[in-house]
């Protein structure tokens, strides 16, 4: 028999999910300028008051969303699925595995892609909140794989640039076609940037 209390509990799961969903629903159609509780409480058809108890309001819920699975990529992800195997790499290699699966993993989100465009022309207390989800994941990720990494050159920073600059082609992929002459709409055009990094990649490992 089930208790009055897991059903309590999975009611919640399901309403919380909702909500979550709903604000995935509307940051797509909408953007940022069509967030508020109300709109989120009418996408989720729910009372908003559930937002504040559950959440403890709209922050609480960009912050949820922000690190679901969907919206960006875990540590298991950009580590191409085996985190053991990727920790035993060699620097050049967990480099490559982590470039690649941060492109491909961005490419496969276009919601991503458009609240990651949406920020650099809004900045509110909302994409606030998905920065800094963002910006703690990629940080605890670089602290647990590449911190230990003894280079002659500022391996963060450099990290941080290959990661700027992918961001910003996935980004432009969602409203144009070609960049520089490389074509962002195939996949052939990706291979080419990503045999590019593997270059660059070999030659700061390599520098003593």
């Amino acid at each position: 028999m089930v208790k009055k209390q897991d059903l309590k509990i999975r009611d919640k799961q399901i309403t919380c999910r909702r909500i979550v969903s709903a604000l995935g629903s509307l940051l797509a159609r909408e953007g940022f300028k069509g967030i508020g509780v109300n709109a989120l409480a009418r996408e989720a058809g729910v009372d908003k008051v559930l937002i504040y108890r559950y959440f403890g309001g709209l922050e609480g819920v960009i912050a949820a969303f922000g690190k679901e699975g969907d919206f960006w990529p875990s540590a298991l992800e950009l580590a191409g699925g085996d985190l053991q195997k990727f920790s035993s790499l060699s620097l050049e290699d967990r480099l490559s595995v982590f470039t690649r699966q941060f492109i491909r993993a961005l490419r496969q989100r276009p919601l991503t892609q458009a609240i990651m465009a949406w920020e650099v022309l809004e900045t509110n207390e909302l994409t606030q909140e998905l920065e800094a989800v963002r910006e703690q994941s990629i940080m605890e990720f670089f602290k647990l794989f590449f911190l230990k990494d003894k280079t002659a050159v500022d391996l963060q920073a450099i990290v941080m640039l290959m990661g700027a600059a992918i961001s910003y082609l996935v980004i432009r992929s969602h409203h144009i076609d070609i960049y520089g002459g490389i074509r962002l709409d195939s996949d052939e055009g990706w291979q080419r940037i990503e045999a590019s990094i593997d270059s660059i990649i070999q030659k700061i490992v390599r520098i003593e």
